[in-house]
C-alpha cells in the first residue's frame, strides 16, 4: 500500500478585529503556515491598533488587507477576490462588535463585507470581557450565528486582561491551529464510533510501589485526535500519562489492567472500531499489600499473576468491533507482530520498535493486514495516527457488502 499522502495546502483567510486577544493571532498565523497552510490576513482597522500589518505579513509571507477600497486589487473589489480564493476563514479575535455586524448582515469594512460575499465557510473565535460575553445581545446574535451555519471556536474562561475572571478568552493559538487542521482533515469516519485505549497500567506492589512500563501515552491519544479529525465520535481510556485529551473526547481515566478492562466492557456496547494502543501490564500482584512495606536487609519475592488480555477479550466476542491492535516489539518486529495479529484475529495490527517509539515524538511503523504489510517512514505520531485512519477506513469501506 503506499503511504497516505499529505492533504494539498489549504487557503485560510484569517479575520483580525480590535481587541487585546489579537496578539495571539501573530503566534496563530505562525502555527497555521508551519502546518502548511496558506494564510492570507486581513485586518480591521481597530486591530491595527492593537499589532501592525507589518508583522502579519512578515509571518504569512503576503501583504494584509485593511482598506474596502484598496486599488491594489483588480476593479477595486477586494471583497470579492479575497473570498473567492480561500477554502475557509477564520476570524481570531472575533469582538462583540464584529458578532454583532456578522449576525446582522452589515458590511461596512473589508473584513464583514467579504464575510458577507463568502462562498466559503466561517469560523469565528470570540474574544471579549466576560458581562460582553453573558449579555444577552451577545447570545442572541452567537444564536443566529450558529443557525447560519457560522462555527464558534470557544470562548475559554479564564483571567482576562481587564483584571476579571470568566468566559471570554480567545482559545490560545495551539487549540485554533489544531482545530483548523482537523476542520480539513477528511470525514472519513463520520458517524462512527471509536474506542481507544491509551497509555500505561500500573499494578499496585504496596501502598506506594507498582509495577508500570515507560508508555508515554502520545500514540493513543494522537489516535484519538486523528479520529476525532476524521469525524468519528471517540472514547479514550487513558492509564496515568502526563497528557491532555482532545476536548471533544470521552475521557475515562484508570490505573490498573483489570480498571481499563471494566472501563472497556463498559464502553464497548456502541463502539463500531476498538484501537488496542495502551501498553497494558501483562502480570500483576497477585496479593498487594494495603501498606507500606518496609524495607529490611532480607530479599523479597513477588507473586505475580497474569493480567486479562483485553485486546484478546473484545476481538473474541461474538459480534465484536472492527480490532486494531498494537505491539511493540524490541526485535523480529514483522515475525512477532504478525504473530499476534493471527493470534488475536486481529483484521489489523500496527507495530513498532520500542526503542524507538516509546517516549519519542515520531516514529516508523508498519501496518499488517490480512492483504500483507505496509511499511509507514518515520513520521510525527500524530501524521502516523492519521495514516492509520485512513487504512481503517480503507478496511471498512472493504468489508461493506
Amino acid at each position: 500500500m503506499a503511504e497516505a499522502s499529505l492533504p494539498m495546502s489549504r487557503r485560510l483567510l484569517l479575520g483580525l478585529t480590535g481587541g487585546v486577544a489579537v496578539y495571539k493571532a501573530a503566534e496563530l498565523a505562525r502555527l497555521l503556515i508551519h502546518d502548511g497552510m496558506d494564510v492570507q490576513a486581513v485586518m480591521t482597522e481597530s486591530a491595527c491598533r492593537f499589532v501592525g500589518t507589518a508583522t502579519l505579513q512578515a509571518l504569512t509571507g503576503r501583504p494584509v488587507f485593511t482598506d474596502l477600497w484598496d486599488t491594489s486589487i483588480a476593479n477595486s473589489m477586494a471583497h470579492i477576490d479575497l473570498s473567492r480564493h480561500v477554502d475557509a476563514i477564520l476570524i481570531a479575535p472575533a469582538s462583540a462588535d464584529f458578532i454583532a455586524k456578522l449576525a446582522n448582515g452589515l458590511a461596512d469594512d473589508l473584513l464583514s463585507t467579504l464575510c458577507l460575499a463568502r462562498d466559503c465557510p466561517l469560523l469565528i473565535a470570540p474574544a471579549m470581557n466576560r458581562q460582553m460575553w453573558e449579555n444577552s445581545a451577545t447570545q442572541r446574535n452567537l444564536s443566529a450565528l450558529r443557525r447560519d451555519g457560522v462555527l464558534i471556536l470557544g470562548p475559554a474562561s479564564g483571567v482576562q486582561a481587564c483584571g476579571e475572571t470568566g468566559m471570554g478568552r480567545m482559545l490560545e493559538a495551539h487549540e485554533l491551529a489544531e482545530t483548523m487542521h482537523a476542520f480539513f482533515q477528511p470525514k472519513l469516519l463520520k458517524g462512527k464510533r471509536v474506542l481507544i485505549t491509551a497509555g500505561p497500567t500500573y499494578e499496585a506492589i504496596d501502598a506506594v510501589r507498582g509495577i508500570t512500563n515507560l508508555s508515554s501515552g502520545k500514540m493513543g491519544y494522537a489516535v484519538t485526535r486523528a479520529a476525532l479529525e476524521a469525524g468519528a465520535e471517540a472514547a479514550l481510556i487513558s492509564g496515568p500519562v502526563c497528557l491532555e485529551a482532545p476536548p471533544a473526547a470521552k475521557l475515562v481515566g484508570v490505573v490498573s489492567a483489570e480498571d481499563m478492562l471494566a472501563a472497556v466492557k463498559k464502553e464497548l456496547l456502541h463502539a463500531d472500531v476498538f484501537i488496542s494502543v495502551a501498553a497494558v501490564a501483562d502480570y500483576r500482584i497477585k496479593s498487594a499489600s494495603k501498606q507500606k512495606t518496609k524495607k529490611t536487609d532480607n530479599n523479597i519475592k513477588l507473586e505475580l499473576i497474569p493480567n486479562p488480555d483485553i485486546l484478546e477479550f473484545v476481538a473474541g466476542l461474538p459480534n465484536p468491533p472492527f480490532c486494531v491492535g498494537f505491539a511493540a516489539e524490541t526485535e523480529n518486529l514483522e515475525k512477532n507482530a504478525e504473530a499476534k495479529r493471527r493470534k488475536k484475529k486481529l483484521p489489523l495490527l500496527a507495530a513498532n520498535l520500542a526503542q524507538e517509539a516509546i517516549g519519542a515524538e515520531d516514529c516508523a511503523m508498519t501496518l499488517f493486514d490480512d492483504s500483507g504489510r505496509h511499511r509507514l517512514s518515520k513520521a510525527p505520531k500524530i501524521e502516523q495516527a492519521r495514516r492509520l485512519i485512513k487504512h481503517i477506513a480503507l478496511l471498512l469501506e472493504q468489508q461493506k457488502p
